[in-house]
């Protein structure tokens, strides 16, 4: 898996400022050039990043969606822009290691490719170069390297063995 650091991206910087003023984090960002349009996708969590992350409803979307549509018109004047604002998603297939960060304290579940099998548990710490997992195994650490795959999982779940 990938670490890509949020703070390399300007734009992903200066719209995280706007929507953690609506009390909400922004968790991804993907910008798609075509040749008249561009494309934005943005995925948004209730919560500073090791918060809760209470659930996240249209309205939430909709006052994201027109709180940051300046921002982008100005990053990318004169273009037709195609703004698109979710939440993360309940069972959240997480695409680069700095989302985990936003996940502390929740279930996750990795696939390990050094052992070609899956561990879960709740995540304790996330950094630049891997997470630390503690579940049925005792506290792991993972390094990026080695995770194939990931996804937030329900907590109960991994704490039964599920």
């Amino acid at each position: 898996m990938r670490y890509t650091p949020r703070e390399a991206d300007p734009v992903f910087d200066s719209l995280e400022t706007v929507v953690r003023g609506l009390g909400m984090t922004l968790i991804e960002l993907t910008v798609s050039r075509g040749r008249e349009t561009i494309q934005i996708r943005a995925a948004v969590d209730k919560g500073d990043p090791a918060g809760s992350g209470s659930p996240i409803g249209t309205d939430d979307c909709s006052r994201v969606h027109r709180a940051i549509l300046p921002r982008l018109e100005l990053a990318f004047p004169g273009r037709d822009l195609y703004v698109e604002v979710s939440s993360p998603g309940i069972n959240r297939l997480i695409k680069d290691g700095a989302e985990f960060r936003f996940y502390l304290g929740r279930g996750v579940r990795c696939y390990r490719t050094d052992s070609s099998g899956w561990i879960g548990g709740i995540l304790l710490a996330a950094d630049s170069q891997g997470i630390t997992l503690k579940g049925k195994e005792g506290v792991v650490s993972l390094s990026y390297g080695i995770i194939g795959k990931a996804r937030l999982e329900d907590a109960a779940l991994l704490e039964n063995g599920v």
